[in-house]
């Protein structure tokens, strides 16, 4: 589904349940396709410098197990945002960066960015 709606009529039709081709609710599965403790974090430090191997990925983050961050960014990964790529040199070493799909949630971090300039001092 590629149709687009406005604030406003986001506003009006968010009461009456916004409903995709799919028969879901939009908002519901990008909450779900976001949720975790991780997910926007790693997306926002791609969003920052890209692309990024792992350990640099890591060390952004701070307080990351190896494994959590395995998983979310396979997670990420499968959901289309997060590109994977693995150069088959001596060292071996992998790269990730964001997709045209997870570039396309920026303007939601500018939004978010935004939000908290007004509110949080």
């Amino acid at each position: 589904m590629n149709e687009r709606i406005t604030f406003e009529e986001f506003r009006e039709r968010v009461s009456g349940g916004i409903v995709t081709e799919g028969g879901s609710c939009p908002v519901t599965q990008v909450t779900r396709m976001l949720q975790g403790k991780w997910k926007l974090q790693i997306i926002y430090e791609l969003c920052v410098q890209s692309p990024l191997r792992f350990g640099e990925l890591r060390r952004a983050l701070g307080e990351i197990t190896n494994t959590m961050l395995a998983s979310a960014l396979k997670e990420l990964e499968a959901d289309g945002l997060v590109h994977r790529e693995q150069f088959n040199e001596i060292p071996p070493h992998v790269e990730y960066s964001l997709t045209e799909r997870g570039r396309d949630l920026l303007p939601v971090f500018c939004a978010m960015a935004n939000w908290g300039l007004k509110y949080i001092p």
